[in-house]
């Protein structure tokens, strides 16, 4: 909605776009009310940029990789209360003067007595400013100390083996939370929860020694596994049998069929195959017992000695070696209570702990817990301290970053500068004799990004170690004809470090009115340069085909009769003289026409007619130009921007520089190399040209002269010789006949 403020703003108009500037902390204030379509960027990626990203993540509040309007605001409105002056954030410099900060408010009292203290640890209690570097060290040391105010208690935090050996215990069993320090520790939730859990596990764990539950002693665990192991198979079973007594009919098809044994017989197959593991347990039969040793499917033969061993025997007897299913649900029945005891396990957690030290721990519990929650409160203690500290680094890091941030998001000022990059600007490139800035990280080529009207070639960086990125370079100065897929060059990121940059694809649009000019002819010459090379072609391919046919006529001679002489067409002849009539005919109308063109003719008509081939070209190159945006290439990087930011024809060249010799540059032009054949038919084309221009304007002369061209018959200098005399005459007689009427005048007084 429009500014219901009094602020005055001033914009600049640059790039075809109205630009605020922001230049005082008044500005800064203001901004909030700044209708938001005046921004030039209504968002932009944290990753990417060449900002600090640790920056940027302060002020990405909800954490989600972008940076929107609404967070660049309260960056803003968190900083103000305290500094003195908010404009303090203006000055792009990683360093405050305490008396930036304000004393005039809570949090601007707690910075400044944090930024004093930082100071002395340093050994620095005099110092009148404090820089980014001192606040860093200094929280990374506060953050290496026992306690450093983030309610997570390490086993460094513990003043005795006992409590750091429960801190392990406890990060063992549920895992540990990052300290500040970067270690792994634990919180009041963690203990609360690990108290809470060992105290569940005991109590289930002395359930368990139930004479009712170990119904076997302390073998029942391995019963309860030998039955659950065939649980389901041996309960197919005994339904199979009790279909089979119910019809005799079913008998067949509850056991396999032979061709299922046939298909098996036909594969290598080993004891423990899975396609036998599908079949019943044992052959089937009306009421017949489950046999656990013999006659069983090899599949699961190992699964049934078990279930004999290990329960079987110790309820039933070793002698016991089949089971009907009145004794196989007595046998259930039996581990029945043990199933259901081990279902309702309570405090897994620390079971890997072991019973014995669970209990050691809750016998201590009185004393172990409260201590621990002692800890974690003496480290929370200190969370305000490092609040402040912390709050001390934030705002070192806006002074440094938040102009950059600013003039890269409100406004584009940084781009449009001469000295300073903007801050998506990331090096620049160089390849065929040029060097363009305009370079911009990207994850892929993106389609929008083509809608911005530049020439864009999308570049794969890489460096020695593997290092590797993408790049959407940018070309608005020069030609395109030696950009392709698969060119090399150099990129240089801001660091000064070098790539190997090699062009991957390439969005094609005009780079230049130059470029536009010329591109008719060149256009032209690639197609006569296509042409004669299909037309070479099929000659080679003609000649090779007669060399064929005259090798076969002459190995064939004495088998065939004497070749006809083929007759010359007269037809033909006229046809060719006509042509031949018909091209000397045009050539010489033109050089008559060309002929009567004065010496300054001449050049306006060959820049007319270059002028015709080349200006639709220049104008439709000329449209596009003016509609270079920045916008779309942005965009396709992650970026919201709100503004057209335009790249005109001036600009364009600022950004892609061509190779220039040095001012004071001596140039020696004798090449030893040089194409001396070439050079003479240069020499030769350019006297031709030279001797055909003088003479052209030496017959234009003499014709103005004579009134006749010096190759006109006879009749026609008699003709134009009496159309002159009679003109001579006709002018003599009207000269005289003036005289004659005019009266003449009397003498003066």
């Amino acid at each position: 909605m429009p500014s219901t403020s009094s602020h005055v703003w001033k914009f600049f108009r640059i790039g075809g776009l109205d630009q605020a500037a922001i230049e005082t902390g008044a500005d800064l204030l203001a901004l909030k009310h700044l209708d938001q379509k005046l921004w030039v960027a209504l968002s932009c990626p944290v990753k990417g940029l060449e900002l600090d990203e640790k920056t940027l993540a302060l002020i990405d509040t909800d954490k989600d990789g972008r940076i929107r309007a609404p967070e660049l605001l309260a960056a803003i409105d968190w900083a103000a209360p305290h500094l003195a002056d908010v404009g303090a954030l203006l000055k792009g410099r990683d360093a405050l003067a305490l008396s930036a900060f304000n004393t005039a408010t809570p949090e601007g009292k707690a910075v400044l007595t944090s930024a004093r203290r930082i100071l002395a640890s340093l050994g620095k209690p005099d110092a009148t400013e404090i820089s980014l570097a001192e606040a860093i060290d200094t929280v990374r040391l506060f953050s290496t100390t026992k306690f450093n105010g983030d309610g997570i208690i390490t086993p460094d935090s513990a003043p005795d083996e006992t409590l750091k050996l429960l801190i392990a215990d406890i990060v063992s069993s549920l895992g540990g939370l990052t300290d500040r320090s970067g270690g792994s520790g634990i919180d009041q939730g963690r203990i609360d929860s690990f108290f809470a859990d060992a105290t569940a596990f005991a109590a289930w764990s002395d359930k368990g020694s139930s004479p009712d539950v170990l119904i076997l002693g302390t073998g029942t665990a391995a019963a309860l596994a030998a039955v659950q192991a065939v649980r389901a198979k041996a309960d197919d079973y005994f339904s199979r049998t009790r279909l089979a007594a119910y019809d005799a009919r079913a008998l067949a098809a509850l056991n396999r069929s032979e061709n299922d044994y046939l298909a098996l017989a036909a594969q290598d197959m080993s004891i423990t195959a899975q396609e036998v593991a599908g079949f019943p347990l044992a052959r089937i039969a009306a009421g017949q017992p489950l046999p656990l040793l013999t006659a069983v499917n090899p599949a699961w033969a190992d699964a049934l000695a078990a279930l004999h061993r290990d329960a079987v025997t110790p309820v039933f007897g070793a002698a016991k070696t089949t089971l009907s299913e009145t004794e196989w649900n007595a046998l259930k029945s039996k581990v029945s209570a043990y199933e259901t005891w081990t279902a309702a396990k309570a405090g897994a957690s620390v079971e890997k702990l072991g019973l014995d030290r669970v209990n050691a721990i809750l016998a201590a519990a009185s004393t172990l817990q409260p201590a621990l929650t002692a800890l974690v409160a003496q480290d929370k203690s200190l969370d305000p301290e490092f609040t402040a500290i912390s709050s001390v680094e934030k705002l070192l890091r806006f002074a440094r970053d938040f102009r950059a941030l600013l003039n890269n998001f409100v406004n584009f000022f940084d781009f449009y500068s001469p000295e300073q990059p903007a801050i998506f600007q990331a090096g620049t490139l160089y390849l065929d004799s040029r060097s363009t800035e305009f370079c911009i990280k990207v994850a892929a080529p993106s389609p929008l990004a083509a809608m911005s009207k530049a020439y864009i070639a999308y570049c794969d960086c890489k460096r020695i170690g593997g290092e590797t990125m993408k790049i959407a370079a940018c070309f608005t100065q020069g030609d395109s004809d030696y950009l392709f897929v698969g060119r090399n060059g150099v990129f240089y990121d801001r660091q000064g470090q070098d790539w190997d940059a090699t062009i991957t694809s390439i969005a094609d649009n005009p780079i230049s009115i130059r470029q536009a000019f010329w591109s008719p002819y060149k256009k032209f010459v690639r197609l006569i340069e296509e042409q004669v090379a299909k037309r070479a072609a099929a000659a080679d391919a003609d000649a090779n085909t007669k060399l064929a046919t005259v090798a076969d006529t002459t190995v064939n001679a004495d088998k065939k009769g004497k070749p006809e002489t083929k007759k010359i067409d007269i037809g033909t002849v006229a046809a060719l003289g006509v042509a031949v009539g018909a091209i000397g005919g045009a050539l010489g109308a033109v050089a008559t026409n060309l002929a009567k063109l004065s010496p300054l003719q001449l050049p306006l008509v060959i820049v007319g007619l270059m002028a015709a081939i080349s200006l639709p070209s220049m104008l439709i190159a000329w449209l596009k130009l003016r509609q270079r945006n920045l916008g779309p290439i942005l965009e396709g990087n992650g970026w919201a921007i709100n503004g057209r930011v335009k790249i005109n024809i001036p600009f364009g060249t600022k950004l892609t520089e061509r190779a220039i010799l040095p001012a004071n540059a001596k140039r020696d032009l004798t090449d030893p190399y040089e194409d001396k054949e070439a050079a003479r038919r240069r020499k030769l084309i350019t006297t031709l040209v030279v001797v055909l221009a003088i003479t052209a304007g030496y017959i234009r002369w003499d014709h103005n002269r004579h009134g006749y061209y010096f190759w006109a018959s006879e009749e026609t200098k008699a003709e134009v010789a009496a159309t002159k005399a009679k003109l001579a005459a006709d002018k003599a007689a009207l000269d005289a006949k003036a005289k004659a009427d005019t009266p003449a005048v009397p003498p003066a007084k």
